[in-house]
């Protein structure tokens, strides 16, 4: 099943995955977004983080 995966070289840190999607992203020390080991929430609910990413750096991983 694919998995969310946040390219953090890329990220901005606008915090916008952790506002709509907080089940599946959360913010780590260095400021930048990460994925949850977990990372429910839903396709629907992450696919809504990718697509309002303004860095686009969230992407499906297998």
């Amino acid at each position: 099943m694919p998995r969310p995966h946040v390219d953090q070289d890329e990220c901005i840190s606008c915090e916008s995955c952790v506002q709509i999607c907080p089940a599946a992203f959360e913010m780590n020390d260095d400021g930048k977004a990460q994925e949850l080991e977990s990372a429910t929430g839903g396709e629907e609910c992450i696919q809504e983080a990718m697509d309002t990413c303004p860095a686009e750096c969230i992407h499906w991983q297998d």
